[in-house]
């Protein structure tokens, strides 16, 4: 029976800001430049390391194939997993945001369409204010799909604006904040207990460290 907890890391743009986020915690991934490798345990030997698509990790963690990962909560929210979120990691800071091209008015009377590549938390939202719109679903750049007539207007991540700057966009409003979470499978967090709550209580300590 496999002893040592799993955790799941995402690829992307939060690699750098997980895995500096441990070392700072004195829990230092086996990373090797270069390497195909998907799994690689600590230094120490305490964790095994996942590496996985940021979408994938709640499914995993979920299902029980990871005991934990670390994922931002705009994943968690759009993939609806039954996971515990123990913790806030405060890295991978930015907003969900709807935006369309400067100048354009949205009149949600009439047929809107809102591409995004978070479907369910864009139904979430145009719902909770009674907002009739039509979502489309892209997995690449957005941006592009209101200059290219698919779209009125997009919901997507935003951290500097810079992006939506350059493609003539404005921000309308936010959807929600999001940041980087610990979570957690509900099982693992009772049968590998000790493990996951020295985890937890180790990354506290450094990101709460000077509030």
């Amino acid at each position: 029976m496999r002893t040592t907890p799993r955790i799941g890391l995402p690829k992307g743009r939060l690699s750098d800001q997980a895995i500096g986020l441990l070392a700072r915690a004195g829990i230092r991934a086996e990373t090797e430049n270069g390497s195909r490798r998907l799994t690689f345990p600590d230094s120490s030997g305490r964790f095994e390391f996942v590496s996985l698509k940021p979408i994938d990790i709640p499914v995993y963690v979920g299902s029980g194939a990871l005991d934990a990962g670390i994922v931002g909560s705009d994943v968690v929210r759009e993939v609806g997993a039954d996971v515990l979120e123990p913790l806030d990691l405060r890295i991978g800071l930015c907003r969900m945001v709807l935006a369309a091209p400067a100048g354009r008015s949205l009149a949600f009377d009439d047929h809107v369409r809102i591409a995004t590549k978070y479907p369910r938390t864009a139904e979430r939202h145009f719902r909770s204010k009674q907002s009739h719109v039509e979502i489309v679903r892209l997995e690449g750049s957005v941006e592009i799909a209101p200059l290219l007539g698919l779209a009125d207007a997009i919901v997507d991540l935003v951290e500097t604006g810079q992006t939506l700057r350059e493609n003539g966009l404005v921000v309308l409003e936010d959807v929600e904040k999001v940041s980087a979470k610990l979570i957690v499978n509900r099982t693992a967090m009772k049968t590998r207990a000790a493990a996951l709550n020295s985890l937890i209580a180790e990354l506290d300590a450094v990101i709460y460290a000077n509030p």
